[in-house]
């Protein structure tokens, strides 16, 4: 990515994250094999490339990468910060909408994201936080910011990628949150 003309070049995040970095996390933690499949190393170059950035160290990584291979959503449920962020206007109407968009079982891709979000956008007209708040709660695990989006765009390929512990995909997860609210 070239940086704008008025951008300082240090105001581009620099992305130290490979492959190998992400291999040696997920075996750290027994989520997958000691030798990586062609797919699962493929997955781990598109995790690194994605989540490198975002990542402010190794711990940072790691605990973004933990967010597509556990998922509860009744732990999620269980914390204050989640009723929050259920609690904000049209919180479970986005969730609700969300849940019937993803009802089939194609992939979730990041022109399917994005589809998703300008559909919500154009028929519910929310705020950005309003919307992005319930959905990467629900999807992601916890609230918060743009990098979650990113953890829920590997979401279905991890799944697809039979590492050592089941990734949930998208549709499971929402299904899955959603029956859990009350």
């Amino acid at each position: 990515m070239k940086p704008e003309e008025n951008e300082s070049p240090a105001a581009v995040a620099v992305n130290p994250y490979t492959a190998e970095y992400v291999i040696a996390i997920l075996a750290e933690r027994g989520w997958i094999a000691s030798a990586a499949t062609p797919e699962q190393r493929l997955w781990c170059e598109r995790a690194a490339a994605m989540l490198g950035a975002h990542a402010g160290d190794r711990d940072g990584l790691a605990e973004l990468l933990g967010l597509v291979f556990h998922y509860e959503a009744r732990e999620i449920l269980a914390r204050v910060e989640s009723h929050v962020v259920l609690s904000r206007f049209a919180a479970r109407e986005v969730l609700r909408q969300v849940a019937l968009m993803l009802l089939d079982d194609a992939p979730l891709t990041s022109e399917r994201f994005s589809e998703i979000v300008d559909v919500l956008k154009g028929t519910m007209g929310l705020r950005l936080r309003e919307l992005f708040y319930p959905l990467r709660l629900a999807l992601a695990g916890r609230a918060g910011e743009g990098g979650l989006d990113r953890v829920i765009l590997l979401l279905d390929e991890a799944a697809g990628a039979s590492f050592a512990v089941g990734v949930k995909s998208a549709r499971v997860r929402i299904l899955e949150f959603c029956s859990e609210l009350d």
